[in-house]
């Protein structure tokens, strides 16, 4: 069993009890549910850095990463910092994070925030929109045909952008569908968990043009993020680089600064 099935059988059991707890009726009460989300492929196109930070305590494959730096600070700093999005883990067991992660995020900055979580259930969608979410990612390791059909619409119903996560070739055959905006190759092999930007190299010219393509994970050059723009890749996620610094705000606005 790999690190992504322990964590999808455990989110299985987590969605349950959190659907009893806070079923979609109550979802739908919240004032954010009410809100027009910001475009995350928008901003992606018309950023000069294409920087999507993110904010992530600890991971299975790195454990703790920064557990004290507080929310609200860095994302104050990476919307100073002039990112295009953020990325919000709000996976709890394993990476630390939670809903209310979110919902902080929201309070602080109008940058486009990305729900970074292993959807396995449209209730989690709801959830996204409910705490302030304007983009979900759904990862095609983890979803058939079917599901990742039934979320992208769902999603888009809700005024959610997607994030498509895909690891290779057979995956990416997978994601031509409708309602999905953004494409995101992840360098990280589940298997593994070894990371190398040769994956987005390889997939890039797979991936039809009406999208727009994220590279994920083993970011954190600014020769790397170069380089992959000559795949055209117009969005970069960062997700350990700058939350390893005692001041991530200042890490992304400095990398920023070398960037442009």
């Amino acid at each position: 069993m790999t690190i992504l099935d322990k964590i999808i059988a455990y989110k299985r059991k987590e969605v349950e009890a959190r659907k009893k707890a806070f079923p979609i009726s109550i979802l739908k009460q919240s004032e954010l549910f009410k809100r027009s989300a910001f475009s995350m492929s928008e901003a992606l196109r018309n950023s000069k850095n294409g920087i999507i930070a993110e904010h992530k305590r600890r991971s299975p494959s790195k454990s703790v990463i920064n557990e004290k730096v507080s929310l609200p600070e860095v994302a104050s700093g990476y919307e100073k910092a002039g990112v295009a999005a953020m990325s919000v883990l709000t996976d709890t067991s394993f990476f630390g994070g939670s809903l209310d992660d979110l919902l902080v995020a929201r309070d602080f900055v109008s940058t486009p925030l990305l729900r970074k979580e292993f959807i396995i259930d449209t209730y989690q969608l709801y959830e996204a929109k409910a705490y302030g979410a304007d983009a979900v990612l759904l990862i095609a390791a983890a979803l058939n045909n079917s599901e990742l059909s039934e979320f992208a619409k769902v999603a888009t119903d809700l005024g959610l952008e997607v994030l498509l996560e895909v690891h290779n070739e057979e995956e990416l055959e997978r994601s031509n569908i409708d309602k999905v905006s953004m494409i995101g190759v992840n360098n990280r092999n589940l298997k593994t968990f070894e990371v190398s930007t040769e994956n987005s190299k390889r997939l890039s010219g797979l991936i039809p043009k009406r999208f727009v393509k994220v590279s994920e994970s083993g970011i954190s050059s600014i020769e790397a993020i170069s380089e992959l723009r000559n795949y055209g890749y117009q969005g970069f996620l960062v997700g350990e680089h700058f939350m390893r610094h005692n001041d991530p705000g200042k890490a992304a606005k400095q990398f920023i600064q070398h960037l442009l």
